[in-house]
């Protein structure tokens, strides 16, 4: 993620979104999806192997260990699995799945953090704080930039999802502002807001 990201302006004007239908929509897994949801045992186990790989790369984008990557990639396919009744079927699955990815990523790290204080050897595990004034926010510590996620929670919750499926899913801003229901220019503008608080939390004082 470039610098200049962080300059996005927020377009208030712009109309709350349809679900649009991408040109590189897996439509055979978006069929597998609704068949899921819809109660289909041998559908759901279809799909929950044809997303293991992706939810895997995904999940180590957030954490620095495999085992703890492979680790919320099985929690991820947990709740795919117990939750695809929660899923609308009015946005992309994938949008749905990525949402339930950063959540699981980001849980995973929380029960790291437990885990080292409860067992300080664990701590030796956890990579030293790197400079972030030398890396951008995407290619640089990816424990620094969960301690800045989790501090953007306790102070603007409301940042936090529209930032992670922006920056770290990749996703399009209309997708985004369809999966949380909200106007494009909202998501814009929260996205622009937690960026600048993301970085504050990331500069060394």
């Amino acid at each position: 993620m470039s610098s200049g990201e962080y300059e996005d302006q927020a377009d208030h004007s712009a109309p709350k979104p349809r679900r649009r239908v991408a040109s590189n929509v897996d439509e055979e897994l978006e069929e597998l999806a609704r068949r899921a949801k819809a109660g289909d045992a041998a559908a759901l186990d279809d799909l929950l192997r044809r997303i293991q790989p992706e939810v895997l790369r995904r999940c180590a984008r957030f954490l620095p260990y495999r085992q703890d990557a492979e680790e919320a990639c099985q929690d991820a396919l947990l709740r795919v699995a117990r939750k695809i009744d929660s899923f609308k079927g009015d946005s992309l699955f994938t949008t749905w799945l990525y949402t339930v990815v950063s959540n699981s990523a980001r849980q995973t790290y929380r029960s790291m953090k437990r885990r080292s204080a409860e067992y300080p050897t664990e701590a030796e595990r956890m990579p030293p704080q790197s400079d972030p004034r030398t890396t951008s926010v995407i290619a640089g510590s990816r424990i620094d930039l969960l301690e800045a996620l989790d501090q953007l929670e306790k102070e603007r919750p409301n940042l936090v999802a529209p930032l992670v499926l922006r920056d770290l899913c990749q996703m399009d801003y209309n997708e985004i502002a369809s999966e949380l229901n909200l106007a494009l220019g909202t998501v814009k503008s929260r996205i622009h807001q937690g960026r600048k608080h993301v970085r504050k939390s990331l500069t060394v004082t």
